[in-house]
């Protein structure tokens, strides 16, 4: 029998789904097989917490977890539930028996009972009468049989994909290879980040029970020079001494392409400019910002420039908020 799936998780019993999922996706970060090739028992650790996942993320099985009708393999704890008050009344079926039924050797009639029947009649559906007499049978037990538990699924499979940082922040489809060998196009989720899980509904293993899934996880990799900050993309702009004095226009990279952006006369180092839209999206499709950081780049050769400023001095103080 599995561990029970809240602790697997780590997880209190009231635990809403979003503490479940988030438990989950970290676990699964940490213990990916990719991620420990050389450590077999992560990838067994991966597999109970992937199992423990899929029974509490479902709200009819974690109810009947919850309540004690299953186990954490999802089987039934109790196949002879409803079996009546047979027990405390002294026989099966809720009748009990009477040990002066029939005559002469405490009950069943003048014959022996045949085993056979009894059994029969404790676990089968129809319960055949006794010899001797007995009437209606046993009922087996209220009536119900153990039901066998349902076959199982094939094993999931875990894969592990690679995403352009521009791909991500833009959601542009990707191609996947299948263990099988085939291949799809994948469409990113909104609110996409590195860890990022995705189901694929039966692309798993084989088995008695359908196939498994599989389990993609999105590892988002780095750019030269975008960085992530959350929903927004930062991206650090070089601009001229002459364009930050004189104001211009110029080029600026964006996970959607080139834009023009206006530089104002007098912009200082270190002022932030925001392009709207052009960020990765949240969980509700809407986009964040890119956000350019100025940064004033002189020129390799000052000669010039410090001819041109000879005699000039700035008097302005642009330390005095820092108190020096």
């Amino acid at each position: 029998m599995a561990a029970d799936p809240y602790a697997t998780l780590g997880v209190s019993r009231s635990a809403s789904e979003k503490d479940i999922k988030s438990a989950y996706r970290k676990l699964a970060k940490e213990l990916h097989p990719d991620r420990n090739k050389d450590n077999p028992k992560a990838a067994e650790r991966f597999s109970e917490v992937t199992q423990a996942y899929d029974l509490l993320s479902d709200a009819d099985k974690r109810g009947q977890f919850d309540r004690g009708e299953i186990d954490a393999d999802g089987n039934p704890t109790n196949p002879f539930a409803g079996m009546g008050g047979g027990a405390r009344s002294g026989g099966f079926g809720g009748g009990g028996f009477n040990p002066n039924m029939g005559g002469g050797r405490g009950g069943f009639g003048a014959e022996d009972v045949d085993i056979s029947d009894l059994f029969e009649g404790l676990f089968g559906g129809g319960a055949r009468q006794p010899r001797g007499g007995m009437g209606g049978g046993f009922g087996g037990f209220g009536g119900q049989q153990r039901r066998p538990p349902p076959p199982r699924k094939g094993a999931d499979i875990a894969y592990r994909l690679k995403v352009p940082f521009v791909d991500a922040a833009t959601r542009a489809d990707q191609r996947i290879t299948l263990a099988d060998g085939k291949t799809i196009d994948l469409k990113l989720p909104a609110g996409v980040e590195d860890g990022t899980q995705m189901r694929l509904k039966g692309k798993g293993e084989a088995g008695p029970g359908g196939n498994g899934d599989g389990l993609v996880t999105i590892s988002v990799e780095s750019h030269p020079f975008f960085r992530r900050e959350g929903d927004n993309v930062r991206l650090d702009l070089p601009i001229t001494l002459s364009e930050a004095v004189n104001g211009a226009k110029v080029k600026v990279p964006t996970v959607d392409g080139p834009v023009m952006l206006t530089i104002k006369p007098g912009t200082s180092g270190g002022t932030v400019m925001r392009l709207g839209g052009k960020g990765f999206s949240k969980k509700d499709g809407k986009r964040g910002n890119q956000l350019v950081n100025i940064e004033i780049a002189l020129p390799d050769d000052l000669s010039d420039l410090a001819k041109r400023l000879e005699g000039w001095q700035d008097q302005s103080d642009p330390r005095a908020d820092l108190g020096v």
